[in-house]
Parts: structure tokens; C-alpha cells; sequence
């Protein structure tokens, strides 16, 4: 038999935070939660385990390859630990809530991936995100991009660049083209890879015309700054509805992007096609320099509430809160020292202490034999009686 000695390892992917992370990352969750409230999001705290039908509604394969599944003893139904808060969001909004206004939620919990996934390789990620339910127009899109760059704002990170993209362009000239489920599925992958001359020689094996072969293969060079929506305009020229309403509603949420987040810089990306699974509409991703992964994303995923009983318009982002505050730059104050107690019992004491945390100081009390020294537990000051009362002095 193997020994294990290293009972201190934790699987890969999997971290967890000392005090000195644990600290700040604390208080920015404090701080986003009350931003978001700022903003009309309410907080809800789904369950970290579901039925893995719920936990899987309308996200597509890549969402089934991440969750860790188990079987229910009690029911004998199989369970999914969430690997995305969306669909559980999409639940609430459609089973529980049954609202006919616009509901903004919000959630920060951990989910957990079966693959290393995101920044570093993680499979433990703290998730933030905010969804909101019930409107279909640029100006629900537009709201969830700012709070995504605020977000990004809190926790430090700047120079935000936003990707930008629209799945019904593709999904709309792939209809027009009549592809089939395995032709779409083949050059949704070329594209993604934007592997132009492999796109070209997949193209030439079907039985297209020469627009629709030019206007699909397009899209692979359709990336750039604002000019791009130019250019897909004339590409998408002859193109049936379906691609150029979504150019259009793709340069309304461009044109309200840029008026409500000027210091945000806009990319677009007609290829890139993130969550084609079950994104319906805008999809977006936020970039910084020095990191290649998007560092958080969004999209709209209307009709994802359809299978809990009520379909409605829904467009969201989310993060990871330890990616975020890794890349942030702000600076952390060190957490104030704490006041040494004597082991003593005595009444006055006693009302000391509580009046000193009732005023926010940190107050340790000083254990019968106790090693180490008062660094250890950052004790800067202790309590001492001076002969009227007991007394704060430094040490």
C-alpha cells in the first residue's frame, strides 16, 4: 500500500486563502455587494448542490464537461456542484420571484469546475456576477457592461478593454445558408481558431453560393475597432433579416456603450462566438494588458427561464472575485492591531473589553499558558490596570 505523507496537499486547481488574502478579499466583497445594491441588484444565495438537469438548462456542452455530478442517496437522481450561478439565477427569476417588472439579481458564491479553467488554472473560483431579467432593448446590455466595468474599478484594475461580439450574425448567416447541425458545429470551431484558409477549403465542399461563402468566411477578418461595424454592414449586404438585425442591435448597444462608459475602450469581434451554446444575443468579454484571458464576461441568453415555466429576456455577466483582486493594483491596508487582555477575572475587566469591541478594537484575550509571542497574534497594545480602571497602553 502507498503511504500518503502530504496530507496538507490540496488537489490541483484547488487554493485556499490565509488571512492576510482572506482580509481584503473580504472587504471587496463587501464593497461589490454594496455597490450592486446601489444599483437595485438583489443579493440571492443559491444552493451549492442541484439536480444536475436544473444546474445544466439551456448552457450548452461545455458547462456539462465542467460540472462535478454524484448521485442523490435520497432520491437516486443525479446532482451537479454548480459550476455557473446563471441558470440557478434564471430559476429563481422564473420559478421563485414570478415577477412581471425587471429583476436584478446578484449573487457571490463559490462554484467549483471539474477541468482547470480561467485565470491560473483554477477549479475553485469565488463567482460575482449580475443578471438581469425581463427587458430585451441595448439599454439592459448597456447596464450590465457598466456595472461589469465598475466592477473592474473597485478592485483596482484599469486600462479595460471590452470585446464585443453578436451570435445571431453567425447564427443568422449559417440559417441563410442552410447548414446543418454538424456543418454549423465544424465551422463555429474554424472560426473561433480563426483558421481562414481551413475556413475557405470547408466552405468550397458545400453547396453555397458565392455571397454566402464570402459574407460566412468574412467574419473570421471582421475584428478591429469601430470600423468593423462598417464593414460588416457591406458584407452582410444580400444577407437575410436574422444577421443584419443583429448588426444593427449589436451598433445600438455600441453606441449607448460608448456614451455611458467613455473610458472604457471598445473591440469587436464578429468570430468570436463565446457561449454560442446558449448566448442568444450581445456577448461581451472585459481584457487588460499583460493578462490573455478575459478576466470577466457576459452576454445575452434570452428564453433561458423557458424550461422552469417562464421564458424572459436576460442578459448578465460574472467574474471571479480572487482572478479580480489578484490583477487589481489597489493597496490594502494591513489590518489594525489588537489589544492583549489580561487572564483575569474581574468585573471591570470584563466591561472593558466589551466596550472596546463594541467600538470596533480587536480585543484577544490572553489564554492560561499560552506560547508564542504577541506579534504573532498582531497585539500592538494591552490592557492594564493603573490603579483607577484598566487602561489601553501601547506595548
Amino acid at each position: 500500500m502507498i503511504r500518503h505523507t502530504n496530507r496538507w496537499l490540496l488537489p490541483e486547481g484547488i487554493e485556499e486563502l490565509l488571512p492576510a488574502q482572506a482580509g481584503p478579499l473580504e472587504q471587496l466583497r463587501r464593497e461589490i455587494l454594496d455597490l450592486y445594491r446601489g444599483w437595485g441588484y438583489e443579493l440571492i444565495l443559491p444552493p451549492f448542490v442541484e439536480y444536475l438537469d436544473a444546474l445544466l438548462t439551456g448552457t450548452g456542452h461545455d458547462l456539462d464537461l465542467k460540472t462535478f455530478k454524484l448521485i442523490d442517496q435520497l432520491s437516486g437522481r443525479l446532482l451537479g456542484l454548480r459550476a455557473d450561478m446563471t441558470p440557478q439565477a434564471a430559476r429563481i427569476d422564473a420559478h421563485r420571484l414570478q415577477r412581471e417588472a425587471p429583476t436584478r439579481l446578484c449573487y457571490l458564491g463559490t462554484v467549483l469546475h471539474a477541468l482547470p479553467d480561467g485565470f491560473a488554472g483554477a477549479r475553485s473560483l469565488l463567482q460575482v456576477g449580475a443578471e438581469l431579467f425581463g427587458h430585451a432593448g441595448p439599454e439592459s446590455d448597456v447596464e450590465i457592461l457598466q456595472l461589469m466595468v465598475a466592477t473592474l474599478t473597485l478592485t483596482g484594475i484599469e486600462d479595460v478593454y471590452i470585446d464585443l461580439g453578436h451570435v445571431g450574425i453567425y447564427r443568422g448567416l449559417a440559417e441563410d445558408a442552410g447548414l446543418d447541425e454538424e456543418q454549423e458545429s465544424l465551422l463555429f470551431d474554424a472560426l473561433q481558431r480563426k483558421a481562414i484558409p481551413e475556413i475557405e477549403s470547408f466552405l468550397a465542399g458545400l453547396d453555397l453560393s458565392t455571397a454566402q461563402r464570402e459574407r460566412l468566411a468574412g467574419l473570421a477578418t471582421l475584428n478591429g475597432d469601430e470600423d468593423v461595424l462598417q464593414r460588416a454592414e457591406s458584407l452582410l449586404q444580400g444577407s437575410g433579416r436574422g444577421a443584419r438585425d443583429a448588426l444593427d442591435n449589436l451598433r445600438r448597444i455600441a453606441s449607448l456603450a460608448q456614451r455611458r462608459i467613455p473610458t472604457a475602450a471598445l473591440h469587436f469581434d464578429l468570430a468570436e462566438l463565446r457561449g454560442y451554446q446558449y448566448q442568444t444575443g450581445v456577448v461581451f468579454a472585459a481584457f487588460v494588458a499583460d493578462c490573455g484571458q478575459e478576466v470577466a464576461r457576459g452576454g445575452r441568453y434570452d428564453e433561458i427561464g423557458r424550461v422552469f415555466g417562464r421564458a424572459r429576456p436576460a442578459t448578465g455577466f460574472s467574474a471571479d472575485l480572487r482572478c479580480l483582486i489578484q490583477l487589481g493594483n489597489r493597496q490594502w491596508a494591513a489590518p489594525a492591531g489588537a489589544i492583549l487582555a489580561p487572564d483575569e477575572q474581574d468585573e471591570a475587566l470584563e466591561a472593558a473589553i466589551v466596550q472596546l469591541r463594541a467600538r470596533g478594537e480587536v480585543v484577544i484575550r490572553r489564554l492560561p499558558g499560552q506560547q508564542g509571542t504577541r506579534a504573532e497574534m498582531n497585539c500592538d497594545r494591552s490592557l492594564h490596570w493603573d490603579g483607577s480602571g484598566w487602561a489601553v497602553k501601547k506595548i
